[in-house]
């Protein structure tokens, strides 16, 4: 008898003090993502960029483990349709991932568990990570013959020596948290079964503050390795005076002078 197929993955999603929370659900395959999650995630990262109640964002998965990466039984599934076929299912993922980049507003990972293949790319396009004390981050494509995805070389190249990239890519051996705390790639690792508190309380004083600057920020953030200095000193000098004439400034620059703390959420 055919064993049946798990059932997929479900993202759900809650908002609680400006704070949107998605989290990965499906317990049977380790929250595995396939595409019609890259779609759901996707459409809640558009609608959460024009939506003035989300503030910030974190993503986790369910049932003390982050995300295993693709589904390897649909992956080998799609071996049975065309390259054409595959190559929608990929052009789903990177438009999740480019969604992810493009959002204004800050993404806040938390990994318990394990970040595996996909899971580890999707973890490491969001703004900030924070992990588990010994969860692993994973590389993993390599076991079943396979090649990264997702952006995952882009992202580990960003932050990571071409060695250690290599090492990860090549053998697929978990990487522990606090090893890629050391290398930067981890901004923070709590005990087991916290980093989601600690994840949202960070999201919370993310979405406390000038959460149009945060976007800005991002964008040069992300544009920083590609321009030359004159190019990004440009595009700095163009955000910060048209920062200077909106509400969030006029509320920093007011709360600084009469020595109180800024109300950003009232003004953003």
């Amino acid at each position: 008898m055919t064993k049946p197929e798990p059932p997929a993955t479900a993202v759900r999603m809650s908002l609680a003090n400006g704070v949107l929370t998605l989290t990965l659900d499906g317990p049977e395959t380790r929250n595995a993502i396939s595409p019609p999650v890259y779609r759901e995630i996707q459409s809640r990262i558009i609608d959460a960029e024009h939506d003035p109640q989300v503030r910030a964002i974190v993503l986790t998965g369910a049932g003390g483990f982050f995300c295993s990466g693709g589904n390897v039984r649909g992956i080998r599934k799609s071996r049975e349709g065309t390259i054409a076929q595959a190559s929608r299912n990929t052009d789903a993922l990177n438009a999740m991932i480019l969604a992810m980049r493009a959002c204004p507003k800050p993404i806040v990972a938390a990994v318990e568990g394990a970040a595996a293949g996909a899971g580890l790319a999707l973890a490491l396009a969001c703004d900030l990570i924070v992990a588990a004390e010994g969860a692993k981050l994973v590389a993993a494509y390599v076991k079943i013959g396979l090649s990264p995805d997702a952006g995952l070389t882009h992202f580990l190249r960003e932050g990571l020596p071409r060695q250690l990239a290599s090492e990860m890519c090549f053998l697929g051996r978990p990487v522990p948290a606090e090893r890629l705390h050391a290398a930067g790639v981890v901004n923070d690792v709590r005990p087991k079964g916290e980093a989601l508190e600690a994840a949202t309380e960070l999201a919370a004083a993310l979405a406390s503050g000038p959460v149009a600057a945060i976007g800005r920020i991002k964008r040069q953030i992300a544009s920083a390795p590609h321009n030359d200095l004159a190019t990004q000193l440009a595009l700095e000098a163009k955000a910060i005076n048209e920062a200077r004439f909106g509400d969030e400034a006029a509320e920093g620059l007011a709360a600084f002078v009469e020595k109180r703390a800024p109300d950003f959420a009232r003004k953003g």
